[in-house]
């Protein structure tokens, strides 16, 4: 196992890659009641359209990588939630626009648990007829989800961003695409995308790190898996004309929501896991400094009405895409596209946009993080999310210490342009 110690943050993380691709990592928390595991595949619900380098491309339905991941606990013998229940353990799974991970939190039985996390990631069951039943189910789930006004409000905006990209559509699909999947299209899209070698298995607790990585050996070398080949993932191919400007949609909502988002492009986004994450780190920073909760933009603009405490903003960067949105309940919409649009383009005239502004909050940010670190949930959740290469959740301080004014400034110039807008209202049907 390599060994990475983090004298600063009192933390030390073991990674070994096992014979069979598997990339495991290990924190051992001592003082710590529960443990944690966590496997996780590079998969998520963008990942429709895809092939092994040098063979014929194939297409599968909307949201199968989230009807795979309800799948997966359903298992001849039963479901496997009884089992981890048996165990002590509380298990759970997501499904994101590129990754599906699998969890348990239990504080005892640790090797039994992580055991059983492993088996049943590693042994799919899928019959026509228990396809045919999670549909409805799943069905339920997806119109649940088109009655949230929020959610409603985010996937209007990517839709406007991305027309071509399956970013725009929804993580667990449409009623009509779910309707199509196949047992053989959950057997084809598994085998491609959890073999040992496109997933991470992350674990920590109060463990011993050498005994835990022998359990995962023994479990995993009695195992037989297909050789390891190159998945190649297909993606349209987008430019700033493509961007839908504004779209509308109405729900019965007591207040109408606005959101304004801003598309990365490929072209724009630094090179390198580490300037990458240098990146969204200056963006975060950025975006704080113009409109954080603390800025005077924020305060103007609430006591003016135009937006009130629901407003909020955020960045992602993830594989095949990159943006930022910024979002409010709001009865004045088109000051509120003003105003955010005004806002961002301007971003290096703006006066707090300064060294010492951005002092104090490279400071906040440290805290919250540090703060974090005393919650294993947190951890857990995010430890594969800020995956940059071989740079860690670990590395971020050091990030957040190096960041500069003009690293912010460099990162608004990338990001910040007026052809990369869009705009969605959700109106209240009291307005129509």
């Amino acid at each position: 196992m390599n060994k990475k110690v983090y004298p600063d943050l009192n933390e030390v993380l073991y990674t070994e890659v096992l014979a069979n691709g598997l990339t495991v990592f290990i924190l051992p928390k001592r003082g710590f009641h529960k443990t944690y595991g966590l496997f996780s595949t590079n998969y998520g619900s963008i990942d429709n359209e895809f092939g092994y380098q040098g063979e014929k491309r194939k297409k599968v339905p909307d949201g199968i990588a989230h009807f795979l991941e309800h799948k997966m606990f359903e298992k001849k013998e039963g479901d496997i939630f009884q089992e981890f229940g048996r165990l002590g353990a509380s298990a759970n799974a997501f499904t994101s626009f590129t990754k599906t991970s699998y969890l348990f939190s239990a504080t005892d039985h640790i090797q039994e648990n992580l055991l059983t996390l492993l088996d049943f990631v590693q042994a799919p069951y899928f019959t026509p007829e228990t396809v045919e039943k999670e549909k409805g189910i799943i069905g339920q789930e997806i119109q649940m989800y088109q009655d949230d006004p929020d959610w409603r409000l985010f996937f209007g905006l990517l839709q406007n961003l991305y027309p071509k990209h399956p970013l725009h559509i929804d993580i667990a699909g449409t009623v009509d695409s779910i309707d199509k999947i196949t047992a053989a299209d959950l057997y084809e899209s598994y085998q491609t995308f959890y073999h040992p070698s496109n997933m991470i298995l992350f674990v920590v607790g109060n463990i011993d790190p050498q005994e835990t990585m022998s359990w995962i050996k023994e479990n995993q070398v009695a195992k037989t898996f297909p050789e390891i080949r190159q998945i190649k993932r297909y993606f349209p191919q987008e430019t700033s004309e493509d961007i839908v400007s504004y779209s509308s949609a109405t729900m019965p909502v007591s207040r109408p929501k606005a959101v304004l988002g801003v598309k990365g492009f490929e072209e724009n986004l630094p090179e390198g896991n580490k300037e990458q994450l240098r990146f969204r780190t200056a963006i975060n920073l950025l975006l704080q400094l113009l409109l954080g909760d603390t800025s005077k933009n924020y305060l103007r603009l609430y006591q003016a009405g135009i937006i009130d405490d629901s407003f909020g903003f955020e960045f992602l960067l993830d594989r095949s895409f990159y943006l930022a949105d910024f979002s409010s309940d709001t009865e004045r919409p088109e000051e509120f596209f003003a105003e955010i649009e005004q806002i961002i383009l301007n971003f290096a005239n703006e006066k707090e946009v300064n060294e010492e502004n951005l002092a104090r909050l490279k400071k906040k940010m440290l805290g919250r993080y540090f703060q974090s670190l005393n919650s294993l949930e947190y951890i857990a959740n995010q430890f594969t999310q800020d995956l940059f290469g071989q740079l860690t959740l670990f590395d971020v301080p050091e990030i957040i210490h190096s960041i500069q004014l003009q690293d912010c400034l460099d990162a608004g110039q990338r990001l910040l342009q007026k052809e990369a807008i869009a705009k969605f209202y959700l109106r209240s049907e009291k307005e129509v």
